[in-house]
């Protein structure tokens, strides 16, 4: 089969950002956000999969430049659409953002997806839920002027950001989800206008080589698709467990993300190796240091130096001791 622009254009440098480029690109693929829809966004849940494709925009918007320019011509992606400038609120970037129309609810939903490696506030160093309730709220604010004019708050469209954390452990597959909720504290509410504009959605994937397969569809065909296995491997369980068609696109993304999980793995394997022999060098260093200490210590000794006097040079009892053995030995 014929290599697509991406696969032809992807370059092999081992560095993490073009890596997380190639899972931006294989994400923002219909078949697999599609799938995304069906099983984590409540409104599209008992849409058939060709239907929630069908709804899906042709404005997907990836967030990271392209390596090859050639690549922005794909007719689906624009990398230049996913910077949100407000006046007075910053910048913000969406790793992939896209639209979705509901038919039967005749609702447009403005989506975000992002790919996160991890959701420990200890290595962010935020929480991840704040962050996502500031993406959201971006998102609903950012539709002034371009989704609704002047005072017109009823046209706001519903937002959805979708957070796929990476790295959990064995027992760590999830979904949650983040909402605004209506609490009567006093009194009854009758015909309560429905709040549900904006949700944040987090897939907690885990990272391991021999995990058992989730009991979440979900979970268990991204896990597959990101994982290390080999390309046929993977091409035959999308196929006959998930329905997918490998399409020249979607194969040749999957084909830069085999290429390059091995090209990280090769990558590990020598910086192994060379953080090993950095080590031994350390370690050589160490040695002769302290033999060389050890040695001017039997010179001071042999000199009738006293002990007081030569750890008064900088020296160690335990060195004393090491280089007083040593001469007796000799002897």
């Amino acid at each position: 089969m014929a290599d697509t622009n991406l696969a032809q254009a992807v370059e092999a440098t081992h560095d993490s950002s073009s890596y997380d480029t190639n899972v931006k690109f294989l994400l923002a693929d219909k078949q697999i956000l599609s799938r995304i829809l069906k099983y984590a966004v409540q409104e599209f849940k008992d849409m058939p999969i060709e239907d929630i494709m069908a709804s899906i925009g042709e404005d997907i918007e990836i967030g990271t430049k392209p390596l090859d320019a050639g690549l922005s011509n794909m007719g689906r992606i624009n990398a230049s659409g996913t910077e949100d400038n407000i006046p007075g609120e910053g910048k913000i970037f969406y790793d992939i953002r896209f639209t979705a129309y509901h038919k039967e609810m005749e609702m447009k939903f403005l989506i975000n997806l992002e790919a996160q490696r991890s959701s420990d506030p200890g290595k962010l160093g935020y929480h991840l839920e704040n962050r996502i309730i500031f993406y959201l709220a971006r998102m609903v604010s950012a539709q002034k002027q371009t989704e609704f004019y002047h005072s017109d708050y009823d046209s706001l469209k519903k937002v959805r950001s979708i957070w796929l954390c990476l790295n959990n452990r064995e027992d760590g597959d999830s979904i949650e989800e983040l909402y605004l909720d209506r609490n009567i504290v006093y009194g009854n509410k009758r015909d309560a206008y429905d709040i549900d504009l904006m949700r944040g959605i987090i897939i907690n994937v885990r990272n391991g080589e021999n995990i058992k397969d989730s009991q979440n569809k979900l979970i268990s065909m991204l896990e597959k698709l990101l994982s290390r296995l080999s390309m046929e491997e993977k091409k035959r369980i999308l196929t006959e467990e998930y329905g997918m068609i490998m399409t020249t696109e979607l194969e040749g993304r999957m084909q830069t993300m085999c290429n390059w999980s091995e090209a990280i793995k090769e990558m590990s394997f020598n910086e192994g190796i060379e953080k090993g022999i950095e080590k031994g060098i350390e370690k050589g260093i160490e040695k002769g240091i302290e033999k060389e200490r050890i040695n001017a210590i039997e010179r001071m000794i042999r000199a009738n130096l006293t002990k007081s006097q030569i750890i008064s040079c900088g020296y160690t009892e335990e060195e004393f001791a090491k280089a007083e053995s040593l001469l007796c030995t000799n002897v």
